[in-house]
């Protein structure tokens, strides 16, 4: 008899303690619910009638979905519903892509970092520096290095758009027109022309000159077309059917509107072609700074890529090491420091590595990898916390009344709905 009673209490017990913990997992699982409600929220709250007019948003962490979804308009009209499949400019977040097929041909033996450019490109042997002087004649120095590969993908080789501290070099950057360009090769040879701003090594400067010639570099040691070598080797792979540099004629309904602002911060179609004619290329050549159209769901599956050191699906695009290297900041080693894009980061090969989460002013982890285009798309990618994050909506900041940027409230409510 006793023997049973202490069976039943036993098993009394066991079961008011599985109780306990359902209730525990419950009460953990609704808190956690709570938290993606207010990112949820944010994001609502962000796309209404006065703010963006849409969104695309998604979270994985641990190899598991915890945030995804749409919210607003794809148009600025407010009459097309967003879906999850609609497709965006990403602009500068084609840059780490174009890193990836460098760090690819590394990986073949085919270039190094520290490769100068001109191996591959010679009219960049024998570079200039910018001393003095006005466009019209300017006072010019040798260079005391050569542009390697490495300032290319780091945005050290000297090209600068900074009106403010380089105004010589970036007037005559601007003469060269380099956007009306109509071929990667075409682009190599106006910018070659050009003296620099900087020696190549000294100084942080993010100017998509760089990457454009990466792309280049990638044709002349391929023998592939950009856009061919990106497709065979790293879209396909990774099964990102609806990434390239124009979205065919069928799909161009599913293109999300581009709208800027008014100075009386009204929205209207920006003046570019891609925004005036959605889906056409964003430039007339294969751009490596900026020319991609993708998907959440795409640049998801790049991303997932980087966040499995170099894996996804059993695709393996990089090494561990190559990932790490990608992933470390580049511009610690300097003396003096040269500063990254924001305080708090440096700059990796192909986009920022927080250095220093508390200066940045934003919760993430040190080490974190990601970037933004110049549309408001924002992506990261944290190892340490086994996180993507990934949000894309199309709005190009200009005028007296612009829209708030999204990045800094976007990663926090990500970062604070984690356990």
């Amino acid at each position: 008899m006793f023997r049973n009673n202490t069976r039943s209490h036993i098993a009394r017990g066991l079961l008011l303690g599985a109780v306990a913990w359902l209730a525990c997992i419950s009460s953990a699982l609704a808190a956690n619910s709570d938290r993606w409600q207010r990112l949820d929220n944010f994001l609502a709250q962000s796309t209404s009638t006065t703010g963006y007019p849409g969104a695309v948003a998604v979270v994985e962490v641990n190899d598991r979905t915890e945030f995804h979804g749409q919210w607003g308009h794809a148009d600025i009209a407010r009459t097309r519903p967003m879906r999850e499949d609609s497709i965006f400019r990403i602009y500068s977040m084609t840059k780490p892509v174009t890193s990836t097929a460098i760090l690819m041909l590394l990986e073949q033996g085919k270039l190094s970092l520290d490769d100068p450019l001109s191996r591959f490109i010679p009219a960049f042997a024998d570079r200039q520096i910018v001393t003095g002087g006005d466009a019209a004649h300017p006072l010019l120095a040798p260079a005391p290095r050569a542009i390697t590969i490495r300032h290319l993908l780091t945005h050290t080789s000297g090209f600068a758009a900074d009106s403010d501290g380089h105004a010589v070099a970036t007037a005559l950057l601007n003469r060269a027109d380099v956007d009306s360009a109509t071929s990667l090769e075409d682009v190599a040879a106006r910018l070659a022309t050009l003296p620099l701003a900087d020696a190549p090594g000294t100084h942080f400067h993010y100017e998509g000159s760089n990457t454009e010639l990466l792309a280049r570099v990638v044709e002349v040691v391929s023998g592939q077309p950009f856009a061919q070598f990106l497709a065979q080797h790293i879209f396909q792979p990774l099964g990102m059917n609806e990434t390239g540099f124009e979205v065919a004629a069928n799909q161009r309904a599913r293109v999300v509107d581009l709208p800027t602002s008014a100075n009386d911060g009204a929205l209207h179609i920006a003046d570019t072609p891609s925004a005036r004619t959605p889906g056409v290329r964003l430039k007339d050549y294969d751009s490596g700074a900026g020319g991609l159209y993708s998907t959440a769901a795409d640049y998801l599956k790049f991303a997932r890529m980087l966040l499995g050191n170099g894996e996804s699906n059993g695709v393996r695009l990089l090494s561990r090491k190559t990932v790490d290297l990608m992933m470390a900041d580049q511009l610690s080693g300097f003396t003096p420091a040269i500063q990254g894009f924001s305080d708090g980061e440096g700059f990796g090969l192909g986009g920022y590595v927080v250095t220093n989460p508390a200066v940045r002013g934003r919760l993430g982890s040190v080490g974190q990898f990601g970037w933004s285009g110049a549309a408001s798309t924002y992506f990261t990618v944290d190892r340490s916390e086994k996180l993507i994050a990934i949000v894309l909506l199309q709005y190009l900041p200009d005028g007296k009344k612009r829209l708030p940027s999204l990045a800094t409230p976007f990663y926090n409510l990500v970062y604070q709905a984690i356990p």
